[in-house]
């Protein structure tokens, strides 16, 4: 499905040279074709997919147009598709017989791992009948290359040229400049690398570069700010992370507690049992114990129920005493009646 066109992009909002290609549609298809492109240029900075998406729309009703082959291959460079970049721009090349973006070329074959193609690029490139633009971005693509390779020192050999030091106002004097410094600094040089990010920071107006920052990271400078706002960043997330410990803490502590009271209950329950078991036989020691009402009251039954065999033994004993008496003094008038009749000697 085809994005839709805002309403307020018109036909004649794509430049004249261009239009002028489209005259061999259908005038309807022609400005269907036109109002895609012109949306796909207005978003491709912003929002590559959507452009990449109207310029297919335009080449589904313009396939055999140079330019619409053109806008599709540059929209997908700018979205990463780089097999679809570099179809459409080799075949934008056939068609036209112009080498334009050659650049993009070998940047997307650097992209897909393929520096060595990128520097074949550059040396079959007839770089006399290139833009001075082109020619450059071929130069930093290429000099990129040989650095994907290791080749540190060919990169920065590659890239002393007499327009390094030469138009400070051209478009791509500080796009040149900073792969000089990053060129150097890759292979150690520091302190050239250093002298150079400053020479392309100073010409940079439009910031196309990183070359300000690039110079404070050599200098082992930090914007406070930013280390500011990592530090408050570092620091919520440790008070969430101690604050979510804390509250797992707090959670495993109530159940250790609720833990701890339910064995505290069946220790108190446990408690009350033996108590009661301890109370009842204390109770029970007290009332068997001697001078107790209870030991009192079976002392008492005893003593019942032992007079009468007490009584009847002292019977048994006086009467025993009595006939001892008897017999003695039985035996005594015995004795006596003996000793009447016992002969004279």
């Amino acid at each position: 499905m085809a994005p839709e066109i805002p309403e307020d992009i018109t036909a004649s909002d794509l430049d004249q040279e261009v239009r002028a290609e489209l005259l061999s549609l259908a005038r309807d298809i022609a400005e269907k074709v036109a109002r895609h492109l012109v949306a796909a240029g207005q978003i491709i900075d912003e929002d590559s997919e959507v452009a990449l998406l109207h310029a297919i729309a335009a080449r589904r009703l313009a396939s055999r147009i140079a330019v619409v082959r053109e806008a599709v291959g540059l929209a997908a460079y700018a979205a990463g598709d780089w097999t679809t970049a570099i179809a459409e721009l080799r075949t934008y090349h056939r068609m036209t017989g112009r080498q334009t973006h050659l650049a993009e070329l070998a940047d997307c074959e650097r992209a897909l791992g393929r520096p060595e193609r990128a520097i074949d690029l550059f040396r079959g490139a007839d770089t006399a009948n290139l833009e001075k633009a082109g020619a450059i971005e071929l130069l930093i693509v290429a000099a990129g290359a040989r650095g994907d390779l290791g080749q540190h020192d060919a990169a920065v050999a590659m890239l002393q040229v007499k327009e390094l030091t030469g138009d400070d106002d051209a478009e791509w004097a500080a796009r040149l400049r900073y792969a000089y410094a990053d060129a150097l600094l890759a292979a150690g040089r520091r302190d050239e690398a250093r002298e150079w990010f400053a020479r392309a920071a100073t010409i940079d107006e439009e910031q196309v570069t990183d070359a300000a920052e690039r110079l404070l990271e050599l200098d082992g400078v930090t914007i406070e700010g930013d280390d500011e706002f990592e530090d408050e960043d570092e620091d919520g997330e440790d008070r969430e992370r101690a604050a979510d410990t804390s509250d797992s803490d707090r959670a495993d502590d109530e159940d250790d507690l609720d833990a701890d009271d339910e064995f505290d209950d069946e220790d108190d329950l446990d408690d009350e049992d033996d108590e009661d078991e301890d109370g009842e036989d204390r109770e029970r020691a007290a009332v068997d114990a001697p001078g107790s009402d209870r030991a009192d009251e079976d002392d008492e039954d005893d003593l019942d129920e032992d007079a009468p065999v007490a009584v009847a033994e002292t019977d048994v004993n006086t009467d025993a005493l009595r006939d001892e008496r008897d017999e003695k003094a039985q035996a005594d008038e015995y004795v006596g009646e003996a000793g009447e009749d016992k002969p004279q000697a």
